[in-house]
């Protein structure tokens, strides 16, 4: 159902898939129960089985300091949420030797992905993510990465060849096991528009995005993308390099513009607008939300009924997400 979705095949129904966020978790554990009851998901993500556990201090969900597999300290002051690193890892760039490439996610035990991938109908994500803009945010701190954009430094390439070395390595991996896709994420945009200039992003980004598709494409995966933001001016670029799917905030932009310029040629991943109306919509505002997406994303496949289930949302909101989508577009 998901491949007929992304190769525009007509899919008996639009599949489904639930992001659960840990605030959720543990704040509507019985509605969570109920909405993955009556709509489970079609998509699903391999856990990693590693063999060498990653270097990681603290919870990452939890209130508090959490150090990552990198060494980047991520400080949280409500559980539920991941936190914001305060102190990067790189002030200087005779730092970069305090930056740990963990090569610890390499250790994945293979056969036990293939064998959780075998008993199961589902589409398999692949249960690491490469996040190459973040992770240098986290690093560098986001202020000096954009400065570093800018000036080109040697050490700011030396890094960021590193970060994106180890990463084409994960994806290789990675796509040696059964899994379906893999899954890449950035958040590229504000509210209304880009955090860079789109002609810069093209020069650094695109290219390491490009690589990153055509070693999953090369092992005939899936490419899956999450973006946060008004990425509108980058989308044709992901489209021309070929990613096949876009998780993006749909309602940050023009839902009419992107279906005129995009419908058809690449697989809409959600979501519905987790910013105002999961929290504040009524139930009437949710179904229309769908319709809308739908009306203007659908062609025979190329939207998946994705939404998020993270702070502020309300669980009636949810379920109206997957009951809206559910009428919509089946088949015999």
């Amino acid at each position: 159902m998901v491949i007929d979705t992304l190769k525009f095949r007509k899919p008996r129904r639009i599949p489904r898939q639930l992001w659960v966020l840990p605030w959720a978790e543990e704040r509507y554990p019985g509605e969570i129960k109920k909405i993955n009851s009556n709509y489970p998901s079609d998509i699903v993500t391999a856990p990693s089985f590693y063999k060498t556990q990653l270097s990681q201090i603290g919870s990452k969900f939890k209130k508090g300091v959490f150090i990552d597999e990198w060494g980047c300290a991520r400080i949280s002051i409500e559980s539920g949420i991941t936190g914001e690193v305060k102190d990067h890892l790189v002030k200087d760039w005779k730092d970069i030797r305090k930056v740990h490439i963990p090569k610890e996610r390499l250790t994945i035990d293979i056969d036990k992905i293939n064998s959780f991938c075998s008993k199961t109908d589902k589409f398999v994500l692949a249960g690491a993510i490469q996040r190459p803009f973040e992770r240098m945010q986290f690093i560098r701190r986001t202020d000096n990465l954009f400065m570093d954009l800018i000036e080109q430094t040697e050490g700011f390439k030396g890094l960021l060849s590193k970060v994106h070395e180890f990463y084409k390595e994960e994806i290789k991996l990675w796509c040696k096991t059964d899994i379906d896709g893999i899954f890449i994420m950035d958040d590229w945009g504000a509210q209304n528009s880009l955090l860079i200039n789109p002609e810069l992003w093209k020069k650094t980004w695109k290219p390491m995005y490009k690589e990153y598709i055509d070693i999953a494409h090369e092992y005939e995966k899936y490419v899956f993308m999450h973006s946060d933001g008004n990425i509108f001016a980058i989308i044709p670029e992901l489209i021309e390099i070929g990613l096949d799917s876009l998780n993006a905030q749909l309602f940050c932009m023009d839902i009419e513009e992107i279906g005129k310029r995009f419908k058809g040629k690449i697989t809409f991943w959600g979501e519905i607008d987790r910013q105002h109306l999961l929290p504040y919509g009524s139930m009437k505002d949710i179904e229309l939300a769908v319709k809308k997406v739908h009306e203007n994303l659908y062609l025979n496949g190329g939207v998946i009924a994705q939404c998020e289930f993270g702070p502020g949302a309300k669980p009636e909101n949810i379920q109206q997400v997957f009951k809206t989508w559910d009428t919509l577009c089946k088949y015999e």
